[in-house]
């Protein structure tokens, strides 16, 4: 049986470019080689998004209600719009790196001369008491305790960090402000508005692809590394004892780092089809999304949300990662840019000069369909994906040190992409997303796997580009930054150029990359394939082979014909222009969240099970029971 093709009929989601649907993200990260309207359509929808202008009336206006062309406010805030986006020095009010909170230690002594004591309410002694405490009663809720030996106290203090960059959420962007968000960890409120994101960009109403596939034919993969590390979630669990709190019932539950799966099911889907997530370090997209490309092909599936959300730009993060020596310090940037003053805006530095990577935040997610499915919804098709690689590093000395488990997903992806669209086409017509890390380790044992598989494949000057520079290291979603990104690259024939470097390191292997600080300008049907390669931490690599839209679209009308492919482009026409509607409204800050606390659920008692279905309530067609042979000569 012919393998079903998994495409991507949708995607959105939010880092610090902004919203990724309609390539806004990306455009804001080769803004320079943007034409003048698509420019100042980007600037306008951050410029709402980070609340320096309102909409009235389906106009832009000023805080004095001025109204604003899209010149005006390319004019008067296209350098704090630029400066508030992608990776920049950490704003205080997410985190104050000046100033970070901890506890210092301090130690009292007392002696039989000198005893010390101090007057506090009865409620607050500590039980037991020490044994070199005496308490001598004041009045009905009022105590006075004599220490007569030593006693260690915390007092709150703060303390500069040494990391001081991050790839932030636009300024002034606040998901949990979009809808009612319930104390809902940052990482949750963020899943919620970036799996809408990637709905709306479909351009079919939810509902209506329900409609036409079976309840268990629905999937949904998505979760993060770090979990919920926030006040909502496991931080204020962990914490609440050591700060004389209480933990709260949603703590333990919403910090599970599979709870954006089960958010997007249980308030944004409704689904009752597959689910869950698979974390692989750093490569965790691409781990969930070889599931849903797996669940697409083997027909379990036929249609799958792939996406995550990670939340990591915190003090207990910052200083995890910067143990380990694996972020850029502002000591470290200053060392490099060898001046005082250091440029937090080129702290991510893939393949150049560099001293470790940014932390980010971020959210993505890309809507799958089978090919046949896409052709009779008229969905929109932006890409395809058909195949991603894992492997494993083998034995290792450093679980953090990266190994040659990259070796083969790299050769593997490539080689699947020679089978597809020609060895040719690969030399001429692919490019690769690199991980990028931005670390001094990464950006030689990187480029030499590229440089040993294009000189295995007689690739020449392979061109390799690192959205990192642009919006950090955002963990989980750091393969789903690539990913929307490479859907950029299609769409306008723009492959980013690394610009946060002056010039590639000397120990960068090179011979047969192409490795540019420029922006690079083809047209877009020179791009048939994209390489995203994902490299983490405990020897979880991963690399995808991602198909442009052309490519699939020429794959679709020899499989389907050309009368089937005619008929699906009229019913494309409808599907573009409602997502363009939804892109439209989303410019003005109509995002129409999707949040369903509580509405629709499903009556247990109204399912009808036969023994040949089960007919769920809300959905059209039945869970049919397959027919399995695959073990029935065992038993014969």
């Amino acid at each position: 049986m012919t393998s079903r093709l998994p495409v991507i009929v949708g995607f959105g989601g939010y880092n610090a470019a902004g919203r990724s649907s309609f390539h806004h993200g990306f455009r804001r990260t080769v803004l320079e080689s943007m034409d003048l309207p698509a420019r100042q359509q980007t600037l306008a929808g951050l410029a709402q998004m980070m609340k320096l202008v309102h909409v009235v009336d389906g106009q832009y206006q000023d805080d004095q209600g001025q109204v604003l062309s899209l010149a005006e406010i390319d004019a008067r805030f296209s350098a704090i719009i630029l400066a508030g986006t992608l990776v920049r020095r950490i704003e205080a009010q997410h985190l104050d790196p000046d100033a970070a909170y901890w506890q210092k230690n301090i130690s009292l002594s007392a002696t039989a001369d000198s005893p010390l004591s101090f007057v506090t309410s009865r409620k607050q002694l500590p039980e037991p008491l020490p044994e070199n405490w005496s308490v001598t009663e004041l009045n009905a809720s009022e105590v006075q305790v004599t220490l007569h030996d030593s006693c260690e106290f915390k007092i709150a203090s703060y303390r500069p960090l040494a990391v001081k960059s991050a790839g932030q959420l636009p300024t002034g962007f606040e998901p949990s402000e979009l809808y009612n968000s319930r104390f809902h960890p940052r990482g949750l409120a963020m899943t919620v508005v970036g799996v809408t994101d990637a709905l709306r960009s479909v351009g079919i109403e939810w509902q209506h692809i329900v409609q036409q596939v079976a309840p268990d034919q629905i999937a949904v993969f998505a979760g993060s590394v770090m979990s919920q590390l926030d006040e909502n979630g496991y931080g204020g669990m962990m914490q609440s004892r050591l700060k004389g709190g209480r933990v709260t019932a949603k703590q333990l539950a919403l910090g599970l780092n599979t709870m954006p799966a089960d958010f997007i099911n249980a308030y944004v889907l409704g689904s009752v089809g597959t689910t869950g997530s698979t974390t692989g370090a750093c490569a965790t997209f691409l781990y969930n999304l070889q599931k849903g490309v797996e669940q697409i092909q083997s027909g379990k599936s036929r249609v799958v949300v792939v996406g995550n959300s990670e939340a990591p730009v915190n003090q207990e993060c910052i200083e995890g990662y910067g143990a380990m020596g694996a972020l850029a310090t502002e000591e470290g940037l200053r060392q490099i840019e060898g001046k005082d003053d250091v440029d937090f805006r080129r702290a991510s530095r893939p393949f150049g000069a560099n001293c470790g990577f940014t932390l980010a935040e971020a959210c993505q997610f890309v809507v799958l369909m089978d090919d046949e499915l896409a052709l009779q919804l008229g969905a929109d098709i932006h890409g395809a994906v058909p195949d991603v690689f894992i492997n494993a590093d083998g034995f290792k000395k450093s679980i953090s040190a990266p190994g040659p488990g990259n070796y083969l997903t790299v050769a593997k992806a490539v080689a699947s992409a020679v089978q597809l669209i020609g060895a040719d086409g690969v030399r001429q017509r692919s490019f690769v997303h690199a991980h990028g890390s931005s670390t001094p380790a990464n950006r030689v044992t990187e480029s030499e796997i590229l440089e040993r598989v294009a000189s295995a494949f007689a690739i020449e000057q392979w061109p390799v580009t690192a959205v990192k520079a642009f919006v950090g290291h955002s963990l989980a979603t750091a393969s789903g930054d690539q990913l929307i990104s490479a859907l950029g690259s299609f769409k306008y024939g723009i492959i980013p150029g690394i610009k946060t470097i002056d010039a590639v390191a000397d120990d960068v292997f090179q011979d047969h990359l192409s490795i540019a600080t420029e922006d690079r300008s083809l047209a877009p049907e020179q791009l048939e394939a994209c390489f995203i390669n994902s490299k983490g931490f405990g020897g979880n690599n991963a690399s995808a082979v991602v198909l442009a839209p052309h490519v699939a679209e020429r794959m679709l009308r020899k499989r389907h014909g050309e009368a089937a492919f005619a008929a699906y482009q009229t019913r494309r026409a409808a599907t573009r222009s409602a997502a363009q509607a939804y892109d439209e409204l989303a410019l003005k800050g109509q995002l129409e969240i999707i949040y369903n606390f509580g509405n629709d659920m499903i009556d247990d008692k109204q399912i009808e099970i036969s023994a040949e279905q089960i007919k769920v309530p809300g959905f059209a067609q039945p869970l049919q029971f397959a027919s399995d042979a695959r073990y029935r000569d065992m038993l014969d």
